[in-house]
């Protein structure tokens, strides 16, 4: 499947966003950025098929999601973005802000056995 331009608003908002990260995606940031997190390489507020994802490994296609107390009643989009990746062969995993601010180990090391698992070697 050829890729598509990322339409102008859909850039503006990822970069507006990336301006606005909360406090845990800040913290999860700092662990996965310049390739710090086993060498491999993420992108912050990436658009993919008309959604701005928080976290994405390219290379892998897993998407990294944290969430914070408004996804709670957020699941028919959060479920139909998240099938909408699938379709599209990205594995979307999810982690709740305060497993990133006070777990941050256990968050980075469930992420490397999701790449680590077998047919994740794209």
């Amino acid at each position: 499947m050829p890729h598509s331009k990322v339409p102008p608003h859909l850039r503006r908002n990822a970069r507006r966003m990336r301006s606005a990260m909360t406090e845990a995606e800040l913290k999860l940031w700092n662990e996965l950025r310049a390739h710090r997190l086993m060498g491999l390489g993420f992108r912050r507020q990436m658009p993919i098929a008309g959604y701005i994802v928080d976290f994405a490994c390219p290379e892998h296609k897993l998407v990294v999601e944290v969430d914070g107390s408004r996804h709670a009643d957020n699941h028919a989009y959060d479920n139909a973005r998240a099938t909408c990746l699938q379709e599209r062969e990205w594995h979307v995993v999810r982690f709740w802000n305060d497993d990133v601010l006070h777990d941050i180990d256990n968050v980075c090391t469930h992420i490397l056995r999701l790449i680590a698992r077998p047919g994740n070697d794209r």
